[in-house]
C-alpha cells in the first residue's frame, strides 16, 4: 500500500496517477494548512479521490502554519506577488518548513495503516524555489523516517516528479489520462484561477510548452506567460 499526498494541484495529481500505476492499493493524504484556497483544493482532493477509486482517504488540518504566518498563502495582510519567474530566491508564496509537516502526518498515518511508501508531488528544477522541495531534503527526511519510526517500519518517500520541468510533467498526465481539470493551482482564487501568481504562470507555461490547453478557468489574458 502506498500512500499518496494529494493537495489537489496538478503535480499531486500526475504524481498520484504513477502511484495508481505503481501500486494496489492507495490512500489519500490531504493537508490544509490554513491557505487562502484550501476549501478549492480539498474539494479537488475529494474529487480526485473518486476519480482514482480510493476508499481510504485521510483530510487533516495544520492551521497553525497560519497562525505562524510568514506566508502570502496564509497571511491576508501580505500580498501574493505577481508572477516573476526569473526572480532569484525564495518567494513570498513560501510557507516555512511545510513539507516536513505533511510527510510528518503522512509518515504517522503510514505506520498505523502498514503503507510502506508514500508519494509527494515535489517538483526541484521547474518550481518556485522552495527549500524543501529539494531532493537533498527528502533524502535527509528519508534518514528521519528510519531513525524515528519503530524498527521494524519500512516507509520509503518516493517523488517521482522531483527533476521533472512542468511541461514534462503534463505530458507525462497526458500519457497517464491524468485528470488536469479536476485540479488547481492558483495561489489566491477559487472560482477562476487569477493568471497573476507564480503558480499560475509555471502552470500555463507548462501547458503551453507541452502543446496543449489547461483545462481550468482564468480571470486574465494566459497568453502574456505563454513562453
Amino acid at each position: 500500500m502506498a500512500i499518496c499526498l494529494v493537495s489537489g494541484g496538478m503535480d499531486s495529481c500526475v504524481t498520484a496517477a504513477i502511484a495508481d500505476q505503481e501500486h494496489d492499493e492507495l490512500a489519500f493524504l490531504h493537508v490544509s494548512y490554513g491557505q487562502r484556497t484550501e476549501h478549492r483544493e480539498h474539494n479537488c482532493f475529494e474529487r480526485l479521490a473518486d476519480h482514482f477509486q480510493v476508499v481510504r482517504r485521510l483530510a487533516v488540518s495544520i492551521e497553525q502554519l497560519s497562525r505562524i504566518g510568514g506566508s502570502s498563502l496564509t497571511d491576508r495582510d501580505l500580498p501574493v506577488s505577481p508572477a516573476n519567474l526569473s526572480a532569484p530566491g525564495i518567494p513570498s508564496s513560501y510557507v516555512p518548513f511545510r513539507n516536513a509537516h505533511l510527510l510528518s502526518i503522512a509518515t504517522s498515518w503510514a505506520e498505523v495503516i502498514g503503507a510502506g511508501y508514500i508519494y509527494i508531488g515535489a517538483v526541484a528544477e521547474d518550481s518556485s524555489g522552495y527549500p524543501d522541495c529539494r531532493p537533498v531534503f527528502y533524502e535527509a527526511f528519508q534518514q528521519v523516517i528510519d531513525t524515528g519510526t519503530r524498527p521494524e517500519t519500512r516507509v520509503e518517500i518516493r517523488t517521482p516528479v522531483i527533476g521533472m520541468k512542468k511541461s514534462e510533467i503534463v505530458r507525462r498526465g497526458l500519457e497517464l489520462s491524468a485528470p488536469f481539470s479536476l485540479t488547481w493551482s492558483c495561489y489566491q482564487e477559487s472560482e477562476r484561477a487569477c493568471g497573476n501568481c507564480d503558480s499560475c504562470a509555471l502552470r500555463l507555461r507548462a501547458f503551453n510548452q507541452a502543446g496543449v490547453t489547461d483545462p481550468i478557468p482564468y480571470e486574465l489574458d494566459t497568453s502574456r506567460v505563454a513562453d
